[in-house]
């Protein structure tokens, strides 16, 4: 071969750079390189590498292979770090030929930023989680990006961007942070992880990126660089953003709804509680820790409501349906018994479709069920009630009607029977069906005629004496009626029909008898002479009959020429707790 070779006048180590200086060699879209082993000299480079190292074209050829700050020859394969013609460095990929009569060729291209990155084995891996890569060099400040997270951003593929260019596309609020991420790894090394906005290159959108990165000390000056992998998270920080968005609505309709939300774990009987409310609602301190399955059942929950809470579990369990129970639960904080519901759903394993925990809410609803009894019995004592008054009209309508002269004087009468009575009633559900003031039973009917006193000025024909006494509904009613028959009678008849006549009534409490005695006393004074009736009527039966058969008194009248009188002594019944902490 040697002798063909001479015989062609082409020396060996010539023939390789002569190949080189041809069409394919110049116009090549790759960096080429001849090399001469044995001076170290760059016989060749074509105008791409020229290029990428920052030389005129033809202006590498002849210079030393040292220049470009490569010292190993032959050149191994791999990335190297050379110096461009300003002098900064750069970062390649060398594809060197085997040696050949003292002759390598090198094919080299920038090096990317998946370069510096794992392995080409993980990077179908990291392609398949959509993740791209980086590398930051401290020396250049500028950030290299691969194909794939060159895209994220919206930048050409290969792309090479100077920090000032990428600091302007980060979210104003985000860069000090972000700063601070990187000036810490490069001064410490190893690694960092964070998310930050940034504007991408193409079409100003925003989208929010997954960063990781770690500090690598890389050549024989020991600059520092940070390679890493990028992720558009955009999607996933929109997702948390919704869900935390739907967390706080939630949070907000059981707080309003005082609603506690808990988790209760089948396999370990351990239960989460999810808020405050749960704690406030069993009377327990975060410190003193939840209720599992098994304390719920045999210490918490009423005995008597036991058998129907398993029983609801099991039903829930076998239909797959909602939970829906309700028990007496005793609160540890105070020993009080509280009636809770609960409701809430089997959550089961996907695989062996079994069920694996309860999510559910509770609830106090202690208040509401007792509002509701209490519902039920104003609904039948006010049936009662209004019985009751059917009868006292319809008896007050007969009475009237025996006792009438005339329609002219039944109507009189009938109507303000009525009015007395509606004024009884009208007393009562002011204070909610409780009781009546006597001293207000008084005023209403005797303020037409005369001026009530107050504070011991009044009209000196009317004197109210006696302590505060408040009525029954029971006793208020026949009591209230009585009072406008006396009323009426007096007006009339007695000592309010002429000026000089006066009006006494007083009464005192007494302690006989279970609630107490009233003792009371209407004296009628300087008004026309008294006579007895020559007939009862209607008021005389309602003084005599209605108070001693509805109020259980003694009552004793009295017709003396001076003044009609009329003592009473009735027993108060004991005051009904059906209308108490009415909602």
């Amino acid at each position: 071969m040697g002798d063909a070779a001479d015989h062609n006048g082409i020396e060996p180590a010539a023939l390789p750079a002569e190949q080189a200086t041809g069409t394919a060699f110049a116009g090549a879209a790759i960096g080429l390189l001849t090399l001469d082993l044995r001076a170290g000299r760059i016989d060749a480079a074509n105008p791409h590498l020229c290029a990428l190292l920052g030389y005129p074209p033809g202006d590498l050829s002849g210079r030393s292979l040292a220049h470009l700050g490569e010292v190993a020859v032959p050149v191994p394969a791999g990335l190297r770090r050379w110096r461009r013609a300003d002098g900064r460095a750069v970062d390649v990929r060398v594809r060197p030929s085997p040696p050949a009569d003292g002759v390598q060729i090198l094919v080299v291209d920038g090096a990317e930023a998946e370069d510096f990155g794992p392995a080409v084995e993980d990077r179908a891996t990291l392609a398949a989680a959509g993740l791209g890569e980086w590398r930051f060099d401290a020396e250049t400040g500028r950030v290299a990006l691969s194909r794939r997270a060159a895209q994220l951003l919206g930048d050409r593929p290969g792309s090479s961007l100077s920090w000032a260019n990428l600091r302007a596309r980060i979210d104003a609020r985000e860069v000090e942070r972000v700063e601070a991420e990187v000036r810490k790894a490069l001064a410490r090394g190893g690694s960092f992880t964070l998310q930050c906005r940034v504007r991408r290159s193409d079409d100003g959108s925003e989208i929010h990126l997954g960063l990781r990165g770690e500090a690598r000390r890389e050549g024989a000056d020991g600059l520092t660089a940070i390679v890493g992998v990028v992720q558009d998270i955009t999607a996933q920080v929109a997702t948390r953003a919704a869900l935390h968005a739907g967390e706080q609505r939630l949070r907000i309709a059981t707080s309003l709804a005082d609603l506690g939300i808990f988790e209760w774990h089948m396999l370990d009987d351990q239960a989460v509680w999810e808020n405050e409310r749960m704690f406030a609602i069993f009377g327990r301190r975060v410190e003193d820790g939840t209720v599992g399955k098994r304390e719920f059942l045999e210490h918490v929950l009423h005995p008597d409501d036991r058998a129907a809470f398993r029983t609801a579990i099991s039903n829930a369990l076998r239909g797959d349906a909602v939970l829906k129970a309700t028990g007496r639960i005793r609160r540890r904080s105070d020993g009080a018994w509280r009636i809770i519901d609960l409701a809430g759903r089997f959550e089961q394993d996907p695989h062996h479709r079994l069920p694996r925990r309860l999510i559910g809410v509770v609830a106090d609803v202690t208040e509401r069920r007792m509002a509701e009894e209490r519902q039920t019995l104003l609904i039948r004592e006010l049936h009662h009630r209004v019985k009751n008054t059917l009868a006292t009209v319809q008896a007050i309508v007969g009475s009237t009607a025996r006792t009438a002269s005339s329609i002219e004087s039944f109507y009189e009468a009938f109507v303000g029977r009525i009015m007395s009575l509606a004024h009884t009633h009208s007393v009562l559900t002011e204070d909610t069906w409780q009781t009546a003031s006597l001293r207000t039973l008084l005023a209403n009917e005797l303020r037409p005629y005369v001026d009530i006193p107050q504070d011991g000025a009044g009209d000196a024909r009317l004197r109210l004496e006696g302590p505060p006494v408040d009525l029954t509904s029971e006793v208020a009613v026949p009591i209230g009626m009585a009072i406008h028959e006396l009323t009426t009678n007096a007006a009339k008849y007695g000592a309010l029909s002429t000026p000089d006549g006066r009006v006494a009534v007083t009464w005192s409490l007494t302690t006989d008898g279970a609630n107490g005695m009233l003792d009371f006393a209407w004296r009628e004074s300087g008004g026309p002479a008294v006579r007895p009736p020559t007939r009862q009527g209607f008021g005389s039966r309602l003084l005599q009959r209605v108070l001693t058969a509805q109020v259980r008194a003694d009552v004793t009248m009295d017709y003396h020429a001076d003044g009609f009188c009329l003592h009473m002594r009735a027993p108060l019944p004991a005051r009904s707790t059906v209308f108490d902490s009415l909602p």
